[in-house]
């Protein structure tokens, strides 16, 4: 992985020793007690969970292609093993972490209502997990390993580099640049894309809420304001 933690060599750590041992570790997952853990503690476990499983299914594919959006079914096929459980990236994501909330391309939450892992779900959606899970896509925020210890200031300092790198407002040309992640998960962020704005703007620069408050004072009185999504990269984050 390099200093910032946006790319990964995915070759190279096919070959290592490090990736050989990862593997017989891993398999110790499905010796975890989930019921054991509070909810914090689980909220960390699966965040690092997620970023692991990601870069491990990636890792295994024969050939990499150019984009996750390639591997057929990765979101859906990927799993672990956790306390017996068999957990896909899109049952961390969307089962637990998000508490039992839609795949944004479903209407039904991702978990039934029978499923045994749904007493794992977390009680609430904290947004600021967007700025944390890393799907193997250039799009993705920074990888990081998350502790009980740093959890809170690693989400807040995820969702400032995230939003001041990903957010553009543009108040001469009355338009608003949000990352499709704020299109997607709006539900997480809020009903309406003042709601979004509103809540992006706390993790903006100075010069960035001055321009935010402007554009948001236009949006609500006069309507004008152009809120566009900018396309999504999707290209593997390989190094």
């Amino acid at each position: 992985m390099d200093a910032d933690g946006k790319k990964v060599d995915y070759a190279s750590l096919k070959k290592s020793k490090e990736f050989e041992e990862y593997c017989e570790e891993v398999k110790q997952l499905q010796k975890v007690s989930l019921e054991s853990l509070t909810e914090i503690q689980r909220k960390v476990f699966f965040i690092n969970i997620y970023n692991a499983l990601t870069i491990h299914g990636l890792v295994e594919q024969d050939k990499l292609p150019d984009s996750v959006l390639k591997i057929q079914h990765f979101f859906k096929t990927t799993a672990y093993n956790v306390g017996g459980f068999v957990f896909t990236l899109d049952d961390i994501e969307h089962g637990i972490l998000r508490g039992n909330k839609s795949h944004p391309a479903s209407i039904k939450p991702q978990l039934d209502s029978k499923d045994p892992r749904l007493k794992f779900a977390l009680k609430s959606c904290d947004p600021r997990l967007h700025f944390a899970l890393v799907c193997g896509a250039k799009g993705c925020p920074a990888i990081n390993v998350y502790t009980e210890e740093n959890l809170e200031k690693a989400l807040e300092a995820a969702a400032k580099t995230f939003c001041q790198t990903e957010v553009e407002m543009r108040s001469q040309q009355d338009q608003i640049l949000l990352s499709r992640l704020f299109q997607w998960y709006r539900q997480d962020f809020g009903e309406t894309d003042t709601d979004v704005i509103r809540w992006v703007t706390q993790y903006l620069t100075p010069d960035q809420q001055d321009r935010a408050s402007i554009l948001l004072l236009k949006l609500e009185k006069f309507g004008p304001v152009q809120v566009k999504y900018k396309e999504y990269d999707w290209s593997i984050n390989s190094s």
